[in-house]
């Protein structure tokens, strides 16, 4: 008590002297000046310019941008309950997932939620990459190597591993590709605003240098575009040539633009067998915040514009498609999925859920990424098995949801949800995605008592207004 009485009258005239220069002081000479500037530049734009006069290079941004437009929770979801009836059991629903139906070894998953591409030395520890691994395998389905090469540690511990041929060229030659569940030919990533030039600068130990075949003090490098490669065709010509050589799926990975119909149309020149899109909201362990913020399109206009393409141009059933960036709950696969795609990519809320309450471990002294990052400081403290399980729960847990939704939603399979399952509260939302404006009433097609005791006949039969 006589502590905090000398605190109060220590704190009093401070106080007061704040008080009495706030009310009465020019604002150039007035604290309050801290928060009128703060409300026009946003702390982290006062943070990042601080970093940038401290450095003068470019920043490095974890986890990808805060900007984050695309409008998820501007779309619901339709169940039904008297005019179709819900899906009678639970058990009747399958989250079976497909991708590269046409290829000679599909990939076949348990779920439609897939582990994104994020690399061991450039991005992540090699313990949380197994850790990713062995979660994804406990829940039936993918993890991805990213920008890196493929490890005894990482094959071992994943039931199915889809490996990113890259700028960076670290995984590529028949013993790495002929390892993989799916090949994914890396060209662009959206927190990187596509594709650029990027020198991966971490420490590299003897297990990475060995990993990516450095010899001393060579460097690493991720680079604009392949290496070798001058124009379009030559990517054509890669792609079906990894066709013809591997059995495997064969996709290609691109960055959400304007330009997307642009990209499209070389893909569909090609074998591939899946496309995956990245938006521009998607994370990264380290990008520079103009490229997380001001480039790229966001993923929910990614998806559909690529979708309504394909559909136009009568390549829909050719493709397998992945949508990722920015997508972190069960309404937002769902919604995605009815959107059109045929599975998910998860990231960063992936790493959120395997480090779980492990984060305990180093905060409040460092930020959870220190547990998962290559070059964190703590990644010594990350509990593989638990950090897996923590994961596999997380997607039994999203699945679970999914699967309630759909019965809602009177479907038996995930792979039923279409534009007729979505409504919006944004006019402009549904002329774009093309479905129904939840402020406009449907029209019953009821005539009388006969067409009432056959409704379902009818009303599946008659247009929807």
């Amino acid at each position: 008590m006589l502590l905090s009485w000398m605190a109060m009258k220590m704190m009093d005239p401070m106080m007061d002297e704040a008080m009495a220069k706030m009310m009465t002081e020019d604002y150039s000479d007035n604290p309050f000046l801290l928060v009128t500037a703060a409300e026009k530049l946003t702390p982290r734009a006062a943070i990042e310019a601080s970093i940038r006069a401290e450095t003068g290079m470019e920043l490095s941004r974890p986890l990808g941008s805060p900007n984050v437009l695309s409008p998820w929770k501007k779309l619901l979801l339709n169940p039904r309950q008297l005019f179709e009836l819900p899906t009678e059991s639970i058990q009747q629903i399958s989250t079976k997932t497909i991708i590269g139906p046409n290829a000679k070894k599909p990939l076949v998953l348990d779920i439609p939620i897939m582990i994104t591409g994020m690399s061991y030395g450039g991005s992540l520890s090699l313990a949380m990459k197994i850790a990713l691994a062995k979660g994804s395998a406990l829940a039936g389905t993918s993890t991805n190597t990213g920008e890196s090469a493929v490890t005894h540690e990482e094959r071992s511990a994943a039931k199915f591993l889809v490996g990113q041929y890259h700028r960076g060229g670290w995984l590529s030659g028949k013993e790495q590709l002929s390892q993989l569940d799916a090949i994914e030919i890396q060209l662009g990533q959206g927190a990187w605003g596509g594709a650029v030039e990027e020198p991966v600068t971490y420490r590299k130990d003897n297990h990475l240098r060995d990993t990516w075949k450095l010899e001393g003090d060579q460097g690493a490098t991720i680079y604009s575009r392949m290496p070798g490669k001058k124009s379009p065709q030559d990517y054509i010509k890669m792609v079906n040539s990894m066709k013809e050589q591997y059995d495997v799926p064969v996709g290609v990975k691109i960055a959400g633009t304007d330009f997307l119909e642009y990209e499209l149309a070389i893909i569909a020149q090609t074998q591939a067998d899946y496309i995956v899109l990245d938006g521009a909201e998607g994370g990264t362990s380290s990008s520079p915040p103009t490229l997380q913020d001001d480039l790229g399109l966001p993923t929910l206009y990614t998806l559909v514009r690529a979708i309504n393409w394909l559909k136009e141009n009568n390549l829909r059933d050719r493709f397998s498609i992945i949508v990722t960036g920015g997508m972190s709950t069960p309404g937002h696969f769902l919604k995605a999925l009815a959107l059109g795609a045929d599975a998910i990519y998860i990231g960063t809320i992936a790493l959120m859920a395997a480090m779980q309450a492990q984060a305990l471990k180093v905060l409040p002294q460092a930020p959870p990424s220190q547990l998962a990052l290559y070059n964190g400081r703590m990644t010594d403290k990350l509990d593989i098995d638990k950090a897996a399980n923590s994961l596999a729960n997380f997607l039994n847990s999203c699945t679970a949801e999914m699967k309630l939704a759909a019965q809602a939603l009177a479907k038996q399979s995930l792979k039923e949800l279409t534009l007729e399952d979505l409504v919006t509260v944004d006019k402009d939302l549904a002329d774009f995605i093309g479905i129904r404006y939840a402020g406009q009433a449907r029209k019953t097609q009821w005539a009388n008592e006969t067409a009432q005791t056959n409704y379902q006949d009818q009303f599946q039969n008659a247009p929807m207004q």
